[in-house]
């Protein structure tokens, strides 16, 4: 598989170099550039970063694997977050996100985001989605839940299914398998 970027994306890239008193200074901003365009950050990705700024790869894999924000895997097309801070957990998040993984065939206990083999769905365990008063909380894609109880959660998994391209019917009939795996 041949990596390569955009030209006009490339443009960008070569003149937010010249905002920086030394190229590397421009790695994050680099990385938040391709994760953006790309979805995330793959090692080719990476290694042509790494390139492009003159530095080693692991000078920029450190970065990559230090900060939450990027992704070295694709997100699934539905984005499920579920808050895990102290009044969601009270209120039955870790139930949701348990529900979730069941039900899309993901392992529970697994601490890193979880996408299912279709691509269609990535279930992540999150801090704090900033709406504790209305716990538990989940976003869904940029769709703010609050006050999920299970059924809705359910319901909110077909919604996903349906947007994905899954086949959500048969989940709404108490399926195991909303996404139509």
């Amino acid at each position: 598989m041949s990596f390569s970027i955009p030209a006009p994306l490339e443009a960008r890239l070569d003149e937010l170099v010249t905002h920086y008193p030394v190229k590397r200074s421009a790695s994050l901003m680099f990385l938040h550039a391709l994760q953006e365009h790309f979805g995330y950050l793959s090692n080719e990705a990476v290694e042509w970063t790494a390139t492009k700024l003159g530095l080693q790869p692991v000078n920029v894999y450190e970065l990559v694997t230090f900060y939450p924000m990027f992704r070295q895997e694709p997100l699934g097309t539905t984005h499920v977050k579920v808050c895990r801070t102290l009044s969601c957990a009270l209120a039955g998040s870790g139930e949701l996100r348990d529900l979730f993984c069941k039900k899309l065939g993901l392992d529970s206990h697994a601490h890193a985001p979880q996408t299912t083999p279709d691509g269609k769905f990535t279930v992540e365990f999150v801090e704090c989605l900033a709406a504790c008063g209305s716990a538990p909380v989940i976003l869904v894609n940029e769709d703010l839940h609050e006050r999920v109880s299970t059924s809705e959660a359910e319901k909110i998994l077909v919604e996903g299914g349906r947007r994905s391209g899954s086949v959500g019917g048969s989940a709404a009939k108490g399926s195991a398998n909303p996404a139509g795996k």
